[in-house]
């Protein structure tokens, strides 16, 4: 009785600060997920709305979520997102920001195995490597970096869109403004026939594109192309990693942003109308029983989809209810395996001779997608590579966990073998419609633009908005969100 009068007296509460409205902040702001997007947001939540307002980060796992390592004799290495793109600049000023440091990075040749021998070959000279390209795919690497260029020219305008405010409210909006309809088609045509159109032939789509396609996604090209084109950016141009690992940015952000991290499982999040503004109400469920508190504002940073256990918490009061939750995710499974790597199923029967630090595979039947010797996550001065002959750690990228037969093809022999597994992106083409971040007047779905591209940087991107639209929905500044022809806007405020 104690307990609901308690309640009670706290949504009266809450419940006269929100219809109060005008200029008065929002009091409590609830984020579900510990992830790049969570954290993030939370940042951005702070700085546009104050020090004052009070962030719930709401996490059943570990913080990071998909940035995330796994620890091999005393090492730490890791086993989510790797590597970030030259152009994350939402990263870069995490970083920066955070007073942390770009990996060391200790070069490797890579190559592209298409099940019996290996298809490309990179080598140590650059000039060499571009000859090979030209020998082997004519003037089709060429005609696909200007295609992904182009792409990613008209991308990168969503951060000068955000550094003047605008925000929007569903996924088609923000492509539209960057790309107009050209980037909205891109979701709905594959890889493969937006490169043919430019003039890519089919056989370096299925040696070269479908490799990258399927080290990043665990895909094919026959994904949507806008997505593609932005995992085949992260492709090319120099890639970076974060000091001590990526998952410290996400630590880092919610430190920074003074977020009260509550380790529990959102159960629900229930609507309680007011004349003014809406109220929600969170639901969870943690260690010491179940609970629930009262926020003006409420953004879910983690996927939303029909397989996804982990986020399975209902939307209560809403009419019309909120049925945003389709699509199906890809698993992936990463394996640490530290030993000895069979080079022979490579055509190397002498270890010693084999060159390779990242192998790639074309889309033949095989049980991996990649194999990388990786590095930890702190490098010293004097870390070196190890050599193909000694036991390293590699990193196997399946779609399934690996049978015993299957790590016996790979390596002669291992100590260990550790992995992770996760529903790590958008199965793309599972899903017909592109999703909104507004799911109600204060209710953000964060993950919603990974339904068009998924990278970390994107996810960041994606925070920012939610944060924006969140901002500008609060204070009625409706100039600021779904604008038409921003470029011309954003340069007539310069």
């Amino acid at each position: 009785m104690a307990r609901a009068a308690l309640l009670l007296a706290k949504l009266s509460t809450l419940l006269a600060a929100a219809t109060a409205g005008g200029d008065v902040p929002p009091g409590k702001i609830a984020v579900v997920g510990a992830g790049i997007g969570g954290s993030a947001v939370a940042h951005f939540l702070q700085q546009h709305f104050g020090p004052r307002v009070q962030i719930d980060v709401y996490e059943k796992g570990t913080v990071g979520g998909r940035l995330a390592t796994i620890s091999v004799n005393k090492q730490h290495y890791e086993s989510g997102a790797a590597s970030f793109h030259s152009l994350s600049l939402h990263m870069q000023d995490f970083v920066k920001l955070l007073g942390l440091r770009h990996r060391r990075e200790v070069v490797g040749r890579s190559a592209i195995f298409g099940g019996e021998h290996f298809v490309l070959e990179e080598t140590d000279w650059y000039l060499l490597n571009l000859f090979r390209l030209w020998w082997h795919y004519g003037i089709s690497f060429l005609r696909l970096q200007m295609w992904v260029e182009e792409v990613m020219e008209k991308f990168m305008r969503i951060y000068k869109y955000q550094a003047h405010g605008y925000a929007f409210s569903g996924v088609e909006e923000l492509l539209y403004s960057l790309g107009e309809s050209a980037f909205v088609n891109m979701t709905q045509r594959s890889v493969a026939e937006s490169l043919l159109q430019v003039g890519v032939t089919q056989r370096f789509i299925d040696d070269v594109v479908s490799a990258v396609l399927r080290a990043s996604y665990g895909q094919s090209a026959s994904m949507p192309a806008f997505a593609g084109a932005m995992s085949l950016a992260g492709a090319q141009g120099s890639l970076w990693s974060v000091e001590g690992g990526n998952k410290l940015v996400c630590s880092g952000l919610l430190k920074l942003t003074k977020a009260n991290v509550i380790h529990a499982t959102v159960t629900s999040v229930t609507l309680h109308s007011t004349e003014g503004k809406a109220l929600y109400q969170v639901g969870y469920e943690s260690e010491l029983g179940s609970g629930s508190d009262f926020y003006d504002i409420v953004v879910i940073a983690t996927p939303l989809h029909l397989d996804n256990s982990s986020s399975n918490f209902t939307f209560e009061g809403f009419n019309p209810p909120i049925d945003d939750v389709q699509g199906s995710f890809h698993p992936t499974v990463v394996s640490l395996v530290h030993g000895y790597l069979n080079s022979s199923y490579f055509g190397f029967p002498d270890p010693k001779l084999f060159p390779f630090a990242n192998i790639l595979t074309t889309d033949f039947p095989n049980f991996f997608c990649t194999l990388d010797n990786i590095c930890p996550v702190n490098i010293s001065s004097s870390f070196r590579r190890k050599q193909p002959q000694e036991a390293a750690v590699w990193r196997v990228q399946s779609p399934k966990p690996l049978f015993r037969t299957q790590l016996k093809t790979l390596f002669r022999s291992y100590y260990s073998v550790q992995t992770a597994e996760w529903q790590a992106h958008p199965l793309y083409g599972s899903r017909t419609t592109l999703p909104r971040f507004a799911l109600h007047d204060q209710l953000f779905y964060l993950n919603a633009l990974e339904w068009a591209a998924s990278s970390v940087e994107v996810i960041a991107v994606a925070a920012k908005n939610v944060a924006l639209l969140a901002y500008n929905r609060w204070y009625q500044d409706l100039d600021k969100i779904d604008q038409k022809d921003l470029m011309h806007k954003v340069k007539t405020e310069l």
